[in-house]
């Protein structure tokens, strides 16, 4: 049985009882599941379309990651004939597809890295500890570098050791304990200063601490510093700009790694086609998912420095090589469902366009959404932006979770999806916002309204209550 995008009242009532018969769901409480449900049957850029007929404004692009924005016919033709020619093929061996999103890559950062494939963010990071791990081993041989410098309620992904890597407790706690080889900084979220301060008198002490960290845990335990250029899930951090660079020069001082999460960052979201780029940065190992496929097959990759990648090369007796191996890895369709992603990128201009239209976004929202006077932040780059919900402006006490859940919800009832960040009781409440890079401008509009009328909604709450 298939649902079309025409209404289908028991179409849809038989999946959604063969689902929740059947079905796990990520972070949803399933009995939740059982009184509202969306059954997704259609998608065309910027929206979405349930089995019942209604349509929705995309807000969040999927889970931050369709970059080009659905519908793109094209790519299932790529699929098709890839997996005609040859489906799969594991990447011991090479194949043209994986060779040329390969060079693609390198050639988007300039030129100097090697890439290693696999299927999500969570592994692409998790492949990056062990890479920075085994380099510190070749080069290293005296020393015990093992251990990754991370900050507090930073999201690196959903295996055991990128939990451990994020700061998120709310997501790891029921998990623990964890293994002590991930060491935790105070985190760039200026709105909240973790360490009571102000910018830029502060100094940009949270890059500081690192360097206390380090020598604290001893240099020769260290491994690398993992850092997503802007933080995303605790509700869009933006870093002062010179934050990044602090923290490369620190890891240059001290013979450490940079490795820098771009999963969401990457691909054009940020206003350029990786998020270090706002800071003139090099990595020397990247993660990166999502925008590589926009999410149209999966596929993700750790990208690795020239300097990094021959620290594993040698004769086949000193077994230097990677000992990383993924089924999946190097997908010759989904390798070349990336690359006809990534030339649409280019050929449209999508960097570009999600400057332009972010700046757009932005000024709109801020236009609308201040007059409210629990707005108490607006910030973001491109299109990745955050709003805050406080209160009052001046105490910047954080809005009830429940009223932040109303706007989410308001948001829904009137056609727009919007996300909320997930950072534990400090950071959970703000609305963020991630849609496919192709968003119109009327289409900016409408989510500007929406919002205006969702937090016109719960100020009116606020002064019933």
């Amino acid at each position: 049985m298939s649902l079309t995008n025409q209404p289908d009242p028991e179409a849809r009532a038989r999946v959604v009882k063969q689902d929740l018969d059947n079905v796990i769901h990520p972070l949803l409480q399933h009995r939740a599941l059982e009184q509202k449900q969306m059954v997704v049957t259609g998608a065309q850029g910027s929206t979405i379309v349930d089995a019942d007929g209604t349509t929705y404004l995309d807000a969040m692009a999927g889970l931050w990651c369709v970059n080009i924005g659905y519908g793109r016919t094209e790519l299932a033709q790529v699929a098709a004939e890839q997996m005609q020619q040859m489906a799969y093929y594991p990447h011991t061996a090479m194949n043209l597809p994986a060779a040329e999103l390969g060079e693609q890559i390198n050639g988007l950062m300039g030129g100097g890295y090697h890439t290693y494939f696999v299927n999500s963010g969570s592994e692409a990071n998790e492949a990056g500890f062990k890479i920075a791990r085994q380099y510190a081993k070749h080069e290293f041989p005296g020393d015990f570098r093992f251990k990754t410098i991370s900050r507090y309620y930073a999201y690196h992904g959903t295996t055991l050791a990128t939990l451990a890597a994020g700061g998120m407790g709310d997501r790891k706690g029921k998990f623990e304990p964890y293994a002590g080889e991930f060491v935790h900084v105070p985190a760039p979220t200026c709105y909240r200063c973790p360490l009571g301060l102000e910018y830029p008198s502060c100094g940009v002490a949270c890059a500081k601490a690192i360097e206390t960290t380090i020598l604290g845990e001893g240099p020769q335990s260290v491994a690398e510093v993992i850092v997503e250029p802007i933080m995303s899930g605790v509700g869009v951090a933006v870093p002062p700009d010179e934050y990044l660079p602090m923290v490369e020069a620190i890891c240059r001082k001290y013979d450490l790694l940079l490795h820098v999460d771009e999963v969401i960052n990457g691909f054009g979201r940020t206003g350029k086609m990786f998020g270090h780029q706002h800071y003139g940065v090099s990595p020397d190992i990247m993660a990166v998912a999502k925008g590589i496929v926009s999410a149209y097959l999966p596929i993700a990759a750790t990208v690795v420095k020239n300097h990094v990648f021959e620290s594993f090369l040698g004769e086949v007796s000193e077994a230097r090589q990677v000992m990383q191996v993924n089924t999946y890895g190097g997908h010759p369709v989904a390798a070349a469902v990336a690359v006809r992603n990534i030339e649409i990128m280019l050929e449209e201009k999508l960097p570009e366009r999600a400057a332009s239209m972010g700046a757009y976004l932005m000024d709109g929202l801020k236009a609308a959404l201040f007059k409210h006077h629990i707005t108490g932040d607006i910030r973001g780059k491109g299109l990745l932006l955050g709003i805050e919900l406080v209160t009052d402006r001046e105490s910047r006490v954080q809005l009830d979770g429940a009223l932040v859940g109303g706007v989410v919800d308001f948001c829904r009832a009137h056609g727009v999806i919007v996300g909320r960040s997930g950072g534990g009781a400090r950071h959970s409440n703000t609305i963020v916002l991630s849609p496919p890079l192709v968003i119109t401008r009327s289409e900016c509009d409408t989510l500007i309204e929406v919002l205006d009328q969702a937090l016109a909604a719960t100020v009116a709450k606020l002064a019933g209550a």
